[in-house]
């Protein structure tokens, strides 16, 4: 991730994926924000953040830390202070973005599981302070990263690129550190993930069952039951947002546990399969920055709407115009 990149696969997909994320990531924004989806403001509000935190990783870790690095080797940007820099913001970026994940899931499964704390808790002044601490927690535990590299080489008595100091391997404190911060991210929210997602399951098949024997056949054309639907809307989004994070983070950390289980921590080559799978671990995992909003616009249908409407705009614009 820190050293140059190289190949065409990696000069065509950070542009697309740059191409891409940027647009859908502002979209989901704009939408969003608008409050015409049909969703509370605590929902709303995780969701605008979760946008804002994939744009920004998008900005940093895609345009900033790869295709500077691909397309002008010879900017300034990839001083090593710069390096330094960008680095540490794109593991803050992401881990912002991967813990907003988690927010959200556990806010939908108080507002599913938990009546009683759903109107204290599932507000948007909560989700406002979670944001925020989220952005603080997360900031403040990768600023050691800024630590970790060296130069790559010195030229002109100035150093370029990052590498990461051999001591980083060997150190105790070192280790602790990046043991810590693969547990933060993603194994921690790995967990919460899926124990909320299962909570949450049990708790809906446990009260559909009393609600279908309280109603007799709730399923019915004549007998609709707009509770469970809501529930249901609710869950397909939650379970999307949180499946495909799972998935796209898989690889990454796969990758971690092999040269940490192996102690491979360096590679021999761009075709070495160890740095073909680290590679294909920040590839999967700088898509999932690009994803929700196409998560949204296949779960929610107010969100099609809308997205239709900003897109029909401009063109019965200029049709009145020419009118």
């Amino acid at each position: 991730m820190h050293e140059p990149v190289s190949g065409p696969v990696y000069a065509i997909y950070y542009p697309m994926l740059a191409a891409l994320g940027i647009p859908v990531n502002m979209v989901a924004i704009t939408i969003l924000s608008r409050r015409k989806c049909g969703l509370s403001k605590c929902i709303t509000y995780y969701l605008v953040a979760m946008a804002a935190a994939d744009l920004v990783v998008v900005i940093t870790g895609v345009i900033l830390n790869r295709i500077i690095d691909i397309y002008f080797p010879g900017s300034y940007l990839l001083l090593t202070p710069v390096c330094r820099t960008k680095t540490a913001i794109v593991y803050a970026t992401r881990d912002i973005s991967v813990w907003l994940t988690v927010a959200f899931t556990f806010d939908r499964f108080i507002a599913i599981c938990c009546q009683k704390l759903k109107d204290k808790y599932c507000t948007k002044e909560t989700a406002t302070a979670i944001v925020g601490t989220v952005l603080a927690l997360s900031c403040l535990k990768n600023i050691p990263w800024y630590f970790v590299y060296d130069p790559l080489y010195i030229f002109n008595n100035l150093p370029w690129y990052c590498r990461i100091r051999s001591v980083f391997y060997t150190s105790s404190l070192w280790l602790a550190f990046s043991f810590f911060d693969c547990i933060a991210t993603p194994f921690l929210p790995f967990f919460i993930i899926l124990l909320l997602n299962a909570l949450t399951v049990r708790y809906i098949l446990v009260a559909s069952r009393v609600r279908r024997t309280l109603r007799g056949n709730p399923g019915s054309e004549h007998n609709p039951d707009p509770e469970m639907e809501n529930r249901r809307k609710s869950i397909i989004l939650l379970f999307s947002i949180s499946g495909n994070f799972i998935l796209l983070w898989l690889t990454y950390t796969i990758h971690y546990l092999y040269y940490r289980i192996t102690n491979t921590y360096s590679y021999t080559g761009y075709s070495d399969p160890v740095y073909i799978l680290q590679e294909t671990g920040y590839m999967l995992l700088l898509l999932s920055c690009c994803t929700n909003t196409f998560i949204y616009a296949v779960t929610q249908s107010k969100f099609r709407e809308e997205f239709m409407k900003m897109v029909k705009y401009p063109v019965n614009q200029i049709i009145a115009f020419l009118k």
